[in-house]
């Protein structure tokens, strides 16, 4: 089965290829010739991953999902939530997305937070949603060098280290995307 990943992260196509079996595989917008930046403008990281998923099979004609991922940090009342990757800016620049969050929580002790991530697929004419949450909290400085986006300063509960810092096999085993992944090959196999 070939399914389409809408993303132009080239960081979350590796990571969940290797959460997928090898009768699945996906291919990457490059792979599909769409080297535009989908917009995301919906509220809610459930409405940006439909609206990247109904783009590609729109446009394109392929079955794909299509993800988006929060940090929701309690004493910022869910910020940065739908604005993460977009949180200092619309560079979409990680280094000063985590230097933002982190000036924010100087001053507040519950550090508390939980990343969400939202997966649409669009399968054979249908639409089906599954999501996946890690929780954990925000570290005061960052610390490793694995991973990509807010990483370095979120250390999953029941571990010592951030995801930055952990092999990709157990961050795999963890994440918020790995968990809603686990639930999109759930479906899978049972349609196959």
């Amino acid at each position: 089965m070939k399914l389409v990943f809408a993303t132009q992260n080239q960081n979350k196509v590796k990571e969940v290829q290797l959460l997928l079996p090898e009768n699945i595989h996906v291919l990457s917008l490059q792979d599909i010739g769409c080297l535009e930046e989908i917009p995301e403008i919906a509220d809610s990281l459930e409405g940006n991953a439909i609206l990247k998923a109904n783009f590609v099979t729109a446009r394109y004609g392929y079955d794909c999902f299509a993800d988006d991922t929060g940090l929701l940090v309690d004493a910022l009342n869910g910020a940065p939530g739908v604005l993460s990757a977009r949180y200092a800016g619309n560079e979409n620049n990680s280094e000063a997305n985590m230097n933002k969050l982190l000036n924010a929580l100087l001053h507040h002790s519950n550090r508390k937070a939980h990343f969400k991530t939202v997966i649409a697929l669009n399968l054979n004419g249908a639409q089906y949603v599954f999501e996946g949450k890690a929780q954990g909290e925000i570290t005061s400085e960052k610390r490793g060098n694995h991973g990509f986006g807010y990483d370095p300063i979120f250390k999953p509960d029941g571990f010592e280290e951030t995801f930055a810092e952990l092999p990709i096999a157990i961050k795999n085993g963890i994440s918020h995307r790995a968990k809603a992944i686990k639930k999109l090959l759930l479906f899978l196999n049972e349609m196959s």
